[in-house]
């Protein structure tokens, strides 16, 4: 391996030379040999679309050279196209204020800026690529522009796409009658259309929550530098980078309203994980509705007919099993983990920093690309496909016991309960159990219990 020599506040340290780090990405790489989860891509392209604004607005003020701030913003969308992502090899596991991460950025930007310069080449990572930042509000802002971008490029679009097959659904399914189910025992009717409606529902009142939480996320902390006093950050700066930003990305950042509780705190991290959390309560139900309403295909509850995606067992022929229902509901479950260590995280940190920040934001993008990448998968691979087994739904309607609860205003609670454990006990028919009984006539009855008008 060739290598170069870099430098530092604490000397001198070898660089393998193919690599566009610096010392103290150097130093990190050495001292934290700590699990194999590197900071998420995500959040080193949007700590380079700061670094790339931030260029512009110390230019804008007369603090950067015009060429300095052109090769700063060329290393920047180097590493914003995905050119450089071998030069980020930190772990999560690092300060908790992921100034090894900053360093990292500042260091890979001023070694690309110097080698596009040439000769007068002369970026510093610390005093032209960091100019006027901290990694206290810059860490925190890159954490705020990744959760927002994925939010809208890969989360939103997934879910929004699920509730319309979800109404689709529903509209399909608007004239097929079946058993309710309330403890697990029948219940009064309804429509399977009504049912698939609640899913579709709970999917739109979820992205409701998302959209609710993000005025929030675009509150920046960008210009508090170390502690939230703004410190060494120019006059105009932090206005001028949240309008650039907004400009850039097409989202309305703007400078959060307290810069302190912006860097002391993320409890907006912290509520926006617990929507997250809210739809993975939604999804494991509505994954496991469907995958025993699927159940069987002979010995099971069989309403529905799930897609037949792949053979489900090595050793038995034709089992096929639930497997988008499986999938779903173990990436709830690690949902509804993060979202626990998020809120711990978000619980710590001293006075006026959250030393937590690493693991925040990587569980945080992790429930985000996973929620996005199960809904789509769901929607796809299951909800589409499914169809109704008309048949079955026919039968359970006629069997059902709690179509009793018609004869409640008729014949009273007590005598209904009568007819509804006597049909049980003699294996026969509601309207049979009725007539043994003596509660009422043949006709009577015909007039009372009829599903289609116990809907709603």
């Amino acid at each position: 391996m060739n290598i170069r020599v870099e430098k530092d506040t604490m000397g001198t340290i070898d660089v393998d030379s193919s690599r566009y780090w610096g010392a103290q990405t150097e130093r990190s790489r050495r001292n934290f040999k700590i699990g194999g989860e590197q900071m998420p891509i995500a959040l080193i392209h949007a700590y380079a679309h700061l670094k790339f604004i931030a260029a512009e607005v110390n230019g804008s003020l007369g603090l950067l050279k015009p060429e300095w701030v052109d090769a700063i913003r060329v290393a920047s969308n180097e590493i914003i196209e995905g050119k450089l992502d071998d030069h980020f090899p930190l772990v999560v596991w690092q300060t908790g204020s992921g100034t090894q991460t900053n360093m990292n950025l500042n260091e890979v930007i001023a070694y690309r800026a110097n080698m596009h310069l040439g000769e007068v080449g002369t970026v510093h990572p610390n005093d032209h690529v960091d100019m006027g930042q901290s990694t206290n509000d810059t860490f925190p802002t890159a954490m705020h522009i990744a959760v927002a971008l994925a939010v809208h490029k890969k989360l939103l679009p997934a879910l929004r796409a699920m509730r319309t097959v979800l109404i689709e659904k529903a509209k399909e399914f608007e004239h097929l009658i079946k058993v309710g189910r309330t403890h697990l025992q029948d219940a009064t009717p309804l429509t399977l259309g009504q049912e698939f409606n609640c899913y579709a529902t709970q999917v739109q009142l979820g992205i409701d929550r998302i959209e609710s939480a993000l005025p929030r996320v675009y509150r920046i902390a960008m210009g508090g530098t170390a502690v939230g006093t703004g410190l060494n950050c120019p006059k105009g700066f932090k206005e001028a980078f949240s309008e650039k930003l907004q400009a850039r990305l097409g989202l309305p950042f703007e400078p959060a309203t307290d810069l302190f509780e912006a860097i002391a705190t993320h409890d907006t991290l912290v509520e926006f994980s617990g929507q997250l959390n809210v739809f993975a309560a939604s999804f494991m139900k509505m994954a496991n509705d469907i995958r025993f309403l699927g159940s069987g295909p002979m010995c099971g509850l069989g309403e529905l007919y799930l897609p037949a995606n792949e053979p489900g067992s090595s050793i038995m022929p034709g089992k096929v099993n639930p497997t988008q229902a499986e999938a779903m509901t173990m990436v709830c479950c690690q949902i509804i983990g993060n979202h626990t260590t998020i809120t711990m995280a978000g619980s710590q940190g001293h006075f006026q920093l959250n030393e937590f920040k690493p693991v925040i934001i990587f569980n945080l993008l992790q429930s985000i690309n996973l929620l996005a990448d199960a809904s789509q998968s769901f929607t796809d691979n299951c909800l589409c496909g499914i169809k109704a087994n008309e048949k079955k739904l026919k039968e359970n309607i006629e069997k059902s016991l709690m179509l009793v609860t018609a004869l409640n205003p008729i014949i009273g609670y007590e005598k209904a309960a009568q007819v509804a454990k006597c049909a049980l006990k003699d294996n026969i028919s509601l309207k049979a159990a009725a007539l043994q009984l003596g509660c009422m006539t043949a006709e009577a009855f015909d007039a009372a219990v009829v599903p289609e008008l116990m809907l709603g």
